[in-house]
C-alpha cells in the first residue's frame, strides 16, 4: 500500500471514483439526508474529510509522539478542520445563513473575493476575508514562513499531513519535477489573479456589456471546475498512494505560490550544520514537497526554498540533529 503496489493502485482508483461521483452525480445525497435532515452531498463530503483528518491525525501523533512540535502542529490542524472548516460553517447553515469557512482564504478560496460572496455574507465576513488575505497572510509569511498556513491551518495540507502521511515519501525529488512545479504553480496563481480581476470588472460593467459578462461567467466557471474541483480535489487527493500527498500544494495551489514568493525574502529558513551530516538521506526521503534536503544539509546551506511548507519532518527524522527550523532576522538589502 505504501510502495505503489497493487493495493495502492486500487485505493487511488477508489478515491478517484469517489470524487468523480461526488462532482458529477447525486448518489451521496440520499445517504447524507439519511444521516440528518437538510444535509446534501457536500455536507457528507465535509464530514468524511474531517473524519479522515481526525483519524489520520491520531495515527500521526501516535507515530511521532516523541516530537512535541509535531504533536502541537497536528492537534492544531485537527482543531481547525473540526471547528473552523466543518462545525462552524454547518452551524451557520443550520441557523439559516450562508456557510463561511474561516480557515480558507483568497486566493485558495478564490470566491471569497467575488462581489456576490462579499455582499452575500455581509460586512464582517468581507472585512475578515480582506484583512486576513491581504494583511495577515503576507505578514505571517514574512516572519514565520508559509508553514503557519500550509502546515498548521490549511485543510488541503491538513489532509496531506494526517490521512496522507504514510505516502509522503513518494513525492518526486527529480529536477524535472521541480522545474515543472515552478511553471505550473505560478501559472495557476496568475490564473487566479486574472479570474478575480475578470469577475470584479464584470461586476462593475457587466450590465452594460452582456458579451463581456457572458465571457466572464465562463472564465469563472472554468477556473472553479478545472482548478478548484478537478486539480485540487480529484487529482490532488486520488494520487496520494501513487505520487505523494502534496501534488496540489506543489504544482497548483495559488496560496502556496503567493506565500512562497513572500517566504523567499522573509525570515524563515531551515538551518543546517553541514559538518554533522552523515548523508543518510532520511530528510530528502520524507520531504513531502520533493526537496532534496540532503544536498543542502551536506553543504551546510540553509534551506530557503519557496516550496518548503515548514512541516519540520526533515528535522524530526534526522538522526544527528543537523536541521533546525528558525526565523532569523533578514539580511540587509
Amino acid at each position: 500500500m505504501r510502495e505503489r503496489g497493487w493495493p495502492a493502485w486500487v485505493l487511488a482508483a477508489l478515491l478517484g471514483a469517489f470524487y468523480v461521483d461526488l462532482y458529477f452525480y447525486d448518489h451521496l445525497t440520499p445517504l447524507a439526508r439519511a444521516l440528518w435532515s437538510g444535509a446534501d452531498k457536500w455536507t457528507l463530503y465535509g464530514l468524511l474529510y474531517t473524519l479522515a483528518v481526525l483519524a489520520g491525525g491520531v495515527a500521526f501523533i501516535a507515530r511521532n509522539r516523541r516530537s512535541p512540535y509535531h504533536v502541537r502542529r497536528t492537534l492544531v490542524i485537527m482543531g481547525v478542520q473540526l471547528f473552523l472548516a466543518f462545525l462552524v460553517p454547518n452551524w451557520m447553515r443550520l441557523l439559516g445563513g450562508k456557510d463561511f469557512y474561516f480557515s480558507y482564504l483568497w486566493p485558495l478560496k478564490i470566491e471569497y473575493f467575488y462581489p456576490e460572496t462579499i455582499f452575500g455574507h455581509g460586512l464582517p465576513f468581507a472585512l475578515y476575508s480582506f484583512l486576513a488575505s491581504l494583511v495577515l497572510v503576507p505578514l505571517l509569511a514574512f516572519f514565520v514562513g508559509k508553514r503557519w498556513y500550509c502546515s498548521w491551518v490549511c485543510g488541503c495540507g491538513g489532509l496531506a499531513n494526517t490521512f496522507g502521511d504514510p505516502w509522503r515519501h513518494l513525492s518526486s525529488k527529480s529536477r524535472w519535477s521541480w522545474r515543472l512545479e515552478m511553471v505550473t504553480i505560478h501559472a495557476v496563481l496568475l490564473l487566479a489573479l486574472v479570474t478575480t480581476a475578470v469577475v470584479l470588472v464584470n461586476w462593475g460593467i457587466g450590465k452594460q456589456h452582456p458579451t463581456f459578462a457572458s465571457w466572464a461567467f465562463k472564465v469563472q466557471g472554468w477556473y472553479g471546475f478545472y482548478i478548484g474541483a478537478m486539480f485540487s480535489g480529484l487529482v490532488g487527493v486520488s494520487v496520494y498512494p501513487l505520487l505523494g500527498t502534496r501534488i496540489w500544494c506543489r504544482f497548483g495551489c495559488p496560496m502556496a505560490a503567493l506565500l512562497g514568493l513572500i517566504q523567499r525574502v522573509g525570515r524563515f529558513q531551515i538551518a543546517a550544520q553541514g559538518e554533522m551530516c552523515i548523508a543518510c538521506g532520511n530528510c530528502s526521503k520524507y520531504c513531502e514537497m520533493g526537496i532534496d534536503v540532503r544536498s543542502y544539509a551536506m553543504r551546510g546551506e540553509p534551506i530557503r526554498r519557496a516550496s518548503c511548507v515548514g512541516c519540520g519532518m526533515c528535522a524530526h527524522v534526522c538522526p544527528r540533529g543537523v536541521l533546525r527550523l528558525e526565523n532569523r532576522p533578514t539580511r540587509a538589502f
